[in-house]
């Protein structure tokens, strides 16, 4: 399940994961499943047709990632494989920063992010202006709608609707979402 929150320039977008590693890091062994949000530009295309038509829209590059995960199996932790990545080169994530409030409480930590923005653009590598005035006041006014659509995923990740495997016999590197 994909959710698009589109503001001005910038979109914050969610969506349930399920991710298998072959040869994953030390410590990460198993599959993960959770929601993946990203912070993403985003642009409005010019009308194809009349004044009535349908606009294009793109959701282009990321520039913020947070993953909120857990390991499949239920063993270890609740979140224990929760982080997040401050920046990306390109379409490239940078490494991944693990944070012990995060994993304490991934919706209130998400909450205190994007209650300030223009910080995490600075940490991102952002220039100030990828957020309009506009971005500001719109998320601001749907916060309470993320972090309520979050939450759900997540509860839908954790009684099985969301997050789960591809069909049997897939085998080797496995990721199943659209982020």
């Amino acid at each position: 399940m994909l959710r698009v929150f589109g503001f001005d320039q910038l979109a914050l977008v969610a969506a349930d994961l399920y991710f298998q590693h072959p040869d994953p890091p030390a410590g990460q062994e198993g599959a993960e499943h959770g929601v993946r949000l990203e912070l993403r530009r985003i642009e409005a295309g010019e009308l194809r047709g009349s004044v009535y038509s349908a606009r294009p829209i793109a959701v282009a590059e990321p520039l913020w990632r947070v993953d909120l995960l857990e390991s499949v199996d239920g063993l270890r932790t609740p979140f224990d494989r929760t982080h997040h990545h401050p920046r990306f080169t390109g379409w490239d994530e940078s490494e991944r920063v693990f944070d012990e409030e995060m994993s304490a409480d991934p919706v209130g930590w998400l909450e205190k992010q994007l209650s300030d923005l223009p910080a995490v653009l600075a940490r991102a590598g952002v220039a100030a202006d990828a957020a309009s005035p506009a971005d500001l006041a719109e998320l601001r006014l749907a916060l309470p709608q993320i972090l309520d659509a979050v939450q759900w995923m997540l509860d839908q990740v954790r009684a099985g609707e969301l997050g789960r495997a591809p069909a049997s016999g897939t085998t080797g590197l496995i990721r199943s979402s659209w982020l």
